[in-house]
């Protein structure tokens, strides 16, 4: 055979692989590495050819016979998704940024024969979306126990995931693709509280128990404290109806002034927290500074909401009290991202005044510009007084203030130099206008936010300023 027959003869062959190939993907049949490579001494073996007449027909005889094996080897492969292989999932119920956490799966192989799988996992993106792929054994009739470590991507809340599997036949020539769905409401919430906040609070609640015992102070709470006789002056809805028939006289309740506050966490969701510092949004040093807030003063017994809101409020919880508390900001705090719009802060405020009216802590987690990009923010906290006690806790910029003072070498850099100390000023001169407006203003670098947002809210409560 002359080479030029050889060639155009081994075209032929190896279109007709190609089309096996495509035929056999789009049926969910997968060529192994295994078969490709004896495919591939097959094709070695045609160089033959060109010495012996029958080389190429051999060649031809032997594709033919791989293809049917691989078909068959596919075919009797365990099915991935049916009632014989089947998979479920332990994973803990929710996940934090920055933690590994092990998720365990438990494959099933109902069949009479090993199931080796390639299994690629898609997980929601929030926990790292596609992985890579990795081989399992089940034996036959038995089970076999997979664990991963999963580091989330981001925080959020999404559905999703499933598996892409390749089961091998028993040749290893064919492999049969499927998928399994297997769904997943994977949630992830704020790093968790720090061991070094934890301990601080733990020390303000000792030196809190080791104290004097706080007096009762009596007024208009609805802490029931003591009976007494009535005089005049009390009260009437105060009477105690029952008390005054059995003693024959009239009696009145006497009540404690509750000592519980109420801490509302509001978030701006606006384009100023989308700015990023070392890699992470200004967003996600306030989402962490806001929990570890929430922590705290779930920790000393006070009622615990939130409020996220952009051009409109996009959450709302009112304050309550102890864990289930905290569960419900942590929902929150968990989903909210920041978008590029202006802060509509009259109407978050309006929002806030019709739905909350008792007297609270409000912490406005927010950032400023200058002055007059800051007006209406500072009209609208102010208002707030004096019916509540508004904190703005603001995020410097180190690298403006890292540029401000640099000594500067040429000429950009003196300007360079310029711009960052008027954006300063500018900023000063805006939080002075809310300080002066009776807003209590903290201004903190954002790896301090979390420690130096609580240290506040304990000194607050030390001071009986809520």
């Amino acid at each position: 055979m002359t080479p030029l027959a050889w060639l155009a003869y081994l075209a032929i062959v190896a279109a007709f692989w190609g089309v096996w190939y495509f035929v056999g993907t789009r049926a969910g049949v997968l060529w192994t590495r295994r078969a490709l490579e004896v495919g591939a001494a097959g094709a070695l073996a045609g160089l033959a050819a060109l010495w012996i007449p029958w080389g190429l027909d051999a060649m031809l005889a032997a594709d033919l016979v791989l293809v049917a094996l691989v078909w068959l080897d596919a075919v009797l492969a365990a099915r991935p998704g049916s009632a014989g292989l089947r998979v479920s999932r332990d994973a803990p119920p929710a996940f934090s940024v920055g933690r590994e956490a092990d998720v365990s799966y438990r494959w099933v192989n109902d069949t009479r024969r090993i199931a080796r799988l390639r299994v690629r996992e898609l997980r929601p993106d929030v926990l790292g979306g596609s992985q890579p792929s990795r081989r399992i054994a089940v034996p036959p009739l038995g089970s076999a126990r997979d664990t991963v470590s999963v580091r989330p991507a981001r925080r959020g809340r999404e559905r999703g995931g499933g598996f892409a599997v390749d089961s091998i036949g028993p040749l290893g020539l064919g492999a049969r693709r499927d998928r399994i769905d297997l769904p997943w409401d994977a949630a992830v919430y704020p790093p968790l509280v720090t061991v070094r906040l934890q301990a601080s609070v733990a020390r303000a609640q000792r030196r809190r128990e080791q104290g004097i015992t706080p007096l009762r102070q009596l007024g208009e709470g609805r802490l029931f404290e003591s009976l007494r006789d009535w005089v005049p002056g009390d009260d009437l809805r105060h009477i105690d109806w029952k008390a005054t028939a059995r003693r024959g006289k009239v009696i009145t309740r006497q009540y404690e002034a509750e000592r519980r506050q109420q801490v509302l966490l509001l978030l701006d969701t606006g384009r100023l927290l989308t700015a990023e510092i070392a890699g992470l949004s200004r967003l996600d040093y306030v989402v962490r500074a806001a929990l570890e807030l929430a922590y705290a003063a779930t920790q000393h017994d006070d009622n615990v909401g939130v409020m996220a809101f952009a051009d409109g409020v996009q959450h709302f919880v009112a304050p309550q009290r102890g864990r289930a508390a905290l569960k419900r900001v942590l929902d929150v705090l968990a989903v909210i991202q920041p978008t590029l719009v202006e802060p509509d802060y009259p109407g978050a405020f309006r929002y806030l005044a019709a739905r909350n009216r008792k007297r609270a802590l409000t912490v406005l987690f927010t950032d400023v510009i200058d002055r007059f990009a800051s007006d209406a923010l500072v009209a609208n906290v102010a208002s707030l007084r004096p019916r509540h006690l508004p904190l703005a806790v603001t995020l410097k910029n180190p690298e403006v203030e890292q540029v401000a003072g640099l000594r500067p070498v040429a000429a950009h850099d003196a300007f360079r130099k310029a711009a960052a100390e008027e954006l300063l000023r500018a900023r000063e001169e805006a939080l002075g206008h809310m300080r002066r407006a009776g807003v209590l203003v903290l201004d903190v670098a954002p790896q301090r936010a979390a420690e130096a947002v609580v240290a506040r809210y304990l000194e607050l409560k030390r001071r009986g300023r809520l």
